[in-house]
């Protein structure tokens, strides 16, 4: 089985000082990769003058002329910036000469180039975004995470239908358990979409486990492998808890610098405090899967650095291998089958 992925060098926040020193770390842990940076090449080939000697054969460089900026408009990229480093990296998964791309580019812009360039799997009416989120039981997925601001219940439940897959796929876990976010566990609570979600949810095949609050994205009672909302939900939730790390961060810092004995005291316990950034560390939980299309696009936090870039590319890398997009066509078939007879 081929393993190429196409990188978008130029996007982000950070573009090549990100990209390429991730792409190269993945190149050296990784013999079956191949990988081909798309970008200026103007740019890159003095950037990976070596690196196109010692990988001569699994690191090609792609031209493009042009970068999508991270504020511009999904809109006028899709229409004005056709030689983008973006859109060049998802031609490149629909021509067959990459099983995935991976770009820390404009989310926006992102999702419309891969939605008009790559179409959408039939039986699924719109794309979600997933990743995973940090827990006391090493982490859980979520979805959607923002494409989607008003999701009606047929969504919720192809969200969970594909997220799914997605979870099998990634954690080896044959029967992932799914909730669907809600303001209570009762049957009552919700508005008339989390409901009716519930009910197509509770006749599916899925491993149901019913409605979970928001303390279940990191520390709920049970554990839950993937958490179905729909994406303005998920994105506030998502972005609180992103705060809510970097201000526990931060509080710390400054406590333990405050005198020499809270600074001894951070000394001693170095190995602990380690330990809890290693366990949140947003960088480690990075790459979103944009689920619903016929070709797989993982996007990285914008402003990811070498080592959260470096994640994403290993979202990809196991997305390809388990065949994802194969599997979601198929059980999507099969769960419109199954709703078809009831």
């Amino acid at each position: 089985m081929s393993l190429i992925i196409s990188i978008d060098a130029m996007g982000g926040d950070h573009g090549t000082d990100s990209t390429i020193p991730a792409a190269l770390d993945c190149l050296r842990e990784n013999s079956a990769l191949h990988l081909i940076m798309v970008g200026d090449k103007n740019i890159l080939e003095p950037l990976l003058k070596q690196a196109l000697i010692d990988f001569s054969e699994r690191l090609s460089i792609q031209h493009a002329s042009e970068c999508v900026a991270m504020d511009e408009s999904p809109a006028k990229a899709l229409r004005n910036k056709k030689d983008s480093s973006m859109r060049v990296a998802i031609n490149l998964v629909k021509d067959g000469r990459a099983d995935a791309c991976v770009s820390a580019g404009n989310t926006g812009a992102l999702m419309a180039t891969a939605r008009f360039v790559l179409k959408m799997i039939p039986g699924i009416d719109r794309p979600a975004i997933m990743s995973s989120m940090p827990s006391i039981y090493g982490h859980t997925h979520v979805l959607d995470l923002g494409a989607n601001v008003d999701s009606s219940a047929e969504n919720l439940f192809q969200f969970a239908v594909m997220g799914n897959e997605v979870v099998k796929a990634l954690e080896n876990t044959a029967e992932p358990k799914v909730g669907l976010l809600n303001i209570g566990e009762e049957e009552t609570k919700g508005n008339e979409q989390v409901k009716a979600a519930a009910k197509l949810l509770e006749n599916s095949a899925l491993n149901y486990i019913g409605y979970v609050e928001g303390n279940s994205l990191n520390a709920g009672d049970e554990k839950v492998d993937l958490i179905v909302c729909d994406g303005f939900v998920g994105n506030i939730a998502l972005k609180s808890i992103e705060g809510a790390a970097k201000m526990i961060t931060s509080v710390l810092k400054e406590s333990f610098a405050k005198n020499w004995l809270t600074k001894a005291a951070a000394i001693i316990s170095y190995p602990v405090l380690k330990a809890i950034k290693n366990r949140i560390d947003p960088r480690l939980h990075n790459g979103a899967s944009f689920l619903g299309l016929k070709g797989l696009v993982i996007k990285s936090h914008g402003g990811a650095d070498s080592l959260a870039f470096k994640t994403a590319i290993h979202v990809a890398i196991v997305e390809v291998d388990k065949n994802v997009i194969q599997k979601i066509s198929e059980q999507v078939e099969i769960a419109l089958t199954q709703r078809e007879k009831i």
